[in-house]
């Protein structure tokens, strides 16, 4: 679920051209929203099976946008067993500084009660640098989150450098129920020779206010 927001074009009688953002209205949706990512998100909930698991590759601003997605955020941890962010790397999609992780869930029944008891956070971005071509992401780089991820009994798990625990409070008392969570000291900070290239920057400004813009354009829709 990457790319440009749904839009539609509606030309008026005087030829003007207007744009408006798509929502989707559906009953077993927590929220309308025109963010085809939290859609897309919604969608996959709703296609699980009792018990059903899923993986999702999911951008950052899933993670932390306000409005729609505060509120799918939390309907996602009460409704499903959300045990497992990988924060992945950029370099590794067709687009440079592309920002993305994979969210872990159980489906679980629809009994009322809270079913995240916590969030395991594996940070495989901070500190790491892969390129399409020259640098790629292989296997033997996932390997330590595989370990930790502990697939044979999940609930047997062992905190490290890179894989620590939230529980389920202490990211409701977070701004927003914000889940875009990172912990280990970036050193490219502390040289300015590795911040990433311009381009790169540009785009993660650009995502964040198209994150902000989302999230007002949901409010607006409300206001009508």
């Amino acid at each position: 679920p990457f790319g440009k927001k749904s839009s539609m074009t509606i030309t008026n009688e005087e030829g003007e051209e207007d744009r408006d953002a798509l929502t989707y209205e559906r009953q077993d949706f927590w929220e309308t929203t025109s963010n085809k990512q939290l859609n897309f998100l919604q969608h996959i909930v709703s296609m699980l099976k009792l018990d059903g698991k899923a993986a999702v590759v999911l951008p950052d601003n899933v993670l932390f946008e306000g409005g729609a997605g505060e509120k799918i955020r939390k309907k996602l941890l009460e409704t499903c067993d959300v045990h497992t962010i990988l924060r992945l790397p950029t370099g590794i999609f067709y687009a440079q500084g592309v920002k993305a992780n994979v969210v872990f869930f159980d489906a679980k029944p629809k009994d009322g009660k809270v079913h995240t008891q916590g969030v395991w956070f594996y940070d495989l971005r901070t500190n790491k640098h892969f390129t399409l071509k020259t640098r790629t992401l292989k296997l033997e780089d996932l390997q330590d989150f595989i370990t930790c991820y502990h697939p044979e009994n999940r609930h047997e798990r062992v905190a490290t450098e890179r894989f620590r625990f939230f529980s389920y409070d202490e990211l409701m008392a977070r701004d927003k129920a914000s889940l875009d969570i990172f912990w280990l000291k970036d050193d490219s900070l502390d040289d300015l020779a590795e911040l990433p290239p311009p381009d790169v920057l540009q785009q993660e400004i650009i995502d964040h206010l198209e994150a902000a813009l989302a999230s007002f354009r949901d409010v607006a829709l409300r206001l009508r």
